[in-house]
């Protein structure tokens, strides 16, 4: 039944160990039946998709039943739509049918469209306490936001039933909510779910940070440039070629011509970039990250956008040529590989991605520290005997990124976070003085960020927000302009979508300047200066 799933999300609502989570999930999906477990997994990972039930319609809902000015202090105050309407829900009168299952609760849901939500979605919420309703909204809603990581899930599942969690990572992306033929292999000894001949997506390996006085031998680790693009696996298989991200998402459909490209069997990995108007940088031709985001998340891709930021992949392995496995291999001898793999490619839509050759780590360093002009974030070193192993394992592959640039900036608006964050304003827009602030200059947002700070700066963050409000705008706060952030980010770019004309990458609150006067904080010329576009 659905009591079930709604105890493990309550409880892991309540749960920051990640071995507690663990273990949470691994005896749920030991002890609950197909194809209830599969669902919950889908749910717990974003695998499930329900077009018809948005937050809006949620909201609709309950307003019909409770009153709006209600509805509206209490979601101010819970911050969760989903939970503010699983408690406020109005218990039914009269006798109602007992709570579905989850197998059947997504069926219902499957089969709702916007017409029939309304009194379908009630009639399910009716059924259930207010655990249930809590658990039922935030799986139709795809909006668990419980801290579970796809690869958490995979570990939990690996603990369930025993088996290797790099095994799991393989067959995953080839199966579909409820996943019958991934439990029948871990739970029931069945055979491994076949892929055989389909364009399936492969775990990639990862590296760790390079921190400062990790010892290494350079002689035993290759250098390469570490792009400032998104890291793409590129399947073809049984006739089709897939383009994956990072996270194992097809998005081919964004980079049809990339996915056209690849004709000869086998499984790369690299990074997507985009052409730039400007020869610059270790390899030459590659634009910025600013450039690739005008492609990201299209479904379709106009002949225009194709022309004005073609596509192209930095290749930096090969996991399989044709039907021939090489992660096993030393990198040094995939190396191999990969350079006559690439040799038959278009030239237009690929290139290796180069060693870079550097007499000592000084001399790598010095490069590095140039790379603030590329388009690249800065320097991997991958040990020349390491095989392709997914994860991240130590001693193996490093990431040396480059330092982040720093500005102050002016705290302007919070508002409250998700989860375990919504009673806290976590979420801050911060802005830089367009001249002299002493003369009247206006300030203007240059960018947001959520994380970067401790627990007990984010309460002490939450009590300013709250003690320097000085107008409301539905969730968000605007604050009088006391508080000065030092803000780290990797590079700016110019940004029409923003009223400052710039749009930060990766921002993140370094530091909580009280020591520094708000009219002391940066300017936009400041930030005008760093662009390397």
């Amino acid at each position: 039944m659905i009591e079930r799933f709604a105890g493990l999300v309550d409880a892991l609502v309540y749960t920051r160990s990640r071995n507690v989570k663990l273990d949470l999930i691994a005896d749920y999906l030991r002890t609950t039946p197909d194809p209830d477990r599969g669902w919950a997994l889908a749910a717990l990972t974003g695998g499930l998709d329900f077009p018809a039930v948005k937050v809006g319609a949620v909201r609709n809902l309950l307003m019909a039943r409770v009153d709006p000015v209600l509805f509206q202090l209490s979601r101010d105050y819970v911050g969760d739509t989903a939970e503010t309407a699983s408690l406020l829900w109005p218990d039914p009168p009269g006798l109602h049918a007992p709570p579905p299952t989850v197998n059947e609760a997504v069926a219902e849901l499957a089969a709702m469209n916007r017409a029939s939500v309304p009194a379908a979605l009630a009639e399910l919420l009716d059924r259930l306490d207010a655990n249930g309703r809590y658990a039922l909204l935030k799986l139709a809603t795809g909006a668990m936001r419980l801290g579970i990581s796809a690869r958490l899930a995979k570990v939990a599942f690996a603990q369930a039933f025993g088996v290797a969690v790099e095994e799991v990572e393989e067959y995953w992306h080839g199966q579909t909510p409820p996943y019958a033929a991934l439990f029948a292999w871990a739970a029931q000894g069945a055979d491994a779910p076949a892929g055989k001949d389909l364009p399936l997506f492969r775990p990639f390996m990862l590296a760790h940070p390079f921190e400062d006085g990790t010892q290494l031998d350079l002689a035993d680790y290759a250098a390469e440039w570490k792009w400032d693009g998104i890291r793409v696996q590129l399947v073809c298989n049984g006739g089709e070629t897939r383009v994956y991200s990072r996270s194992g998402d097809d998005i081919s459909a964004s980079f049809p011509e990339v996915a056209a490209a690849l004709t000869v069997p086998g499984v790369l990995d690299g990074e997507l970039l985009v052409r730039g108007s400007h020869q610059g940088g270790a390899e030459g031709g590659a634009a910025s990250f600013n450039a690739l985001q005008q492609r990201l998340g299209r479904k379709a891709v106009s002949r225009k956008m194709l022309e004005d930021f073609p596509a192209f992949v930095r290749l930096y392995d090969i996991l399989i040529d044709a039907d021939e496995d090489l992660r096993a291999l030393s990198w040094e001898q995939r190396r191999a590989r990969l350079e006559a793999f690439a040799a038959s490619l278009d030239p237009e839509r690929f290139d290796l991605s180069a060693v870079i050759v550097a007499a000592s780590f000084d001399d790598l360093a010095a490069l590095r520290e140039r790379a603030r002009d590329e388009a690249i974030e800065g320097v991997m070193l991958k040990r020349r005997d390491s095989p392709y192993i997914a994860g991240r394992r130590t001693g193996l592959w490093y990431k040396w990124k480059r330092d982040p640039l720093l500005i102050d900036c002016v705290l302007m608006y919070a508002q409250r976070g998700s989860g375990k964050r919504s009673s806290f304003y976590s979420d801050f827009t911060f802005g830089c003085w367009d001249g002299d602030p002493d003369a009247g200059a206006e300030l203007l947002p240059v960018g947001k960020a959520y994380f970067g700070f401790t627990d007990a700066e984010l309460k002490w963050l939450d009590g300013h927000v709250r003690q320097h409000t000085v107008a409301r705008f539905g969730p968000v706060r605007e604050t009088d302009r006391s508080l000065v952030f030092e803000v780290a980010f990797d590079s700016v770019h110019a940004s029409k979508r923003h009223k400052s004309g710039f749009a930060m990458r990766f921002p993140r609150i370094s530091r909580i300047r009280t020591d520094k006067p708000a009219h002391e904080a940066d300017r936009i010329d400041a930030l005008r200066a760093l662009i390397r576009d």
